[in-house]
């Protein structure tokens, strides 16, 4: 296994569509306004939060259960910033599309610039040939209102690479979450 370089994740993301849309660079400014970077980095892809949010509410006194989830749980938000209420979550998706290769496997971490904030943003890994928009959860920690900027990074992913593909891939085995657009909530 070795971490994959900033040529490694280029060269895969124009020659494979590994990363779609993708950013060779990193951008730390839009229009003139600074923003919490996204693009390459030097071992990594710093993701950004798209502008779809599930934000946790419990209006209805549910129990969180994964194997019976109530979707009445959430409340729909399209916007550029995404408040979540204190010690509570909101679940969004990328807006990069990923199609992870055979022989990788990839961790992602939250960004320093959200965790110095006490938001916790949470990714399981993307496995060998999974495809699809990343779900991100967003925790806040704090005992205020926390702000989620669309269209800004949020984590990175890291790439690793294997000497050998895997015998039996996230698509080979029919993987629940393979090929998922917007935010998806769980399943089982």
């Amino acid at each position: 296994m070795s971490i994959k370089s900033d040529r490694w994740i280029r060269r895969m993301a124009e020659s494979h569509g590994m990363i779609d849309p993708f950013e060779p660079g990193q951008v730390r400014s839009v229009e003139g306004r600074r923003i919490v970077s996204y693009g390459t980095s030097s071992y990594g892809y710093d993701v950004r939060c798209a502008n779809e949010f599930k934000i946790f509410t419990n209006i209805n006194s549910s129990i969180v259960d994964p194997k019976a989830f109530d979707e009445r749980s959430f409340v729909d938000f399209r916007g550029d910033v995404c408040i979540i209420p204190p010690n509570s979550f909101a679940l969004a998706r990328t807006v990069e599309f990923f199609r992870i290769p055979r022989n990788v496997l990839t961790i992602c971490l939250g960004k320093s610039t959200y965790a110095r904030c006490g938001i916790i943003v949470n990714v399981t890994p993307l496995e060998p040939e999974w495809e699809g928009h990343v779900t991100l959860e967003f925790s806040n920690s704090t005992p205020l209102p926390a702000r989620i900027y669309a269209g800004e990074g949020c984590a990175q992913v890291i790439f690793l690479e294997s000497d050998e593909p895997c015998e039996v891939s996230y698509l080979d085995r029919g993987g629940k979450y393979q090929g998922q657009r917007g935010v998806t909530l769980p399943r089982t």
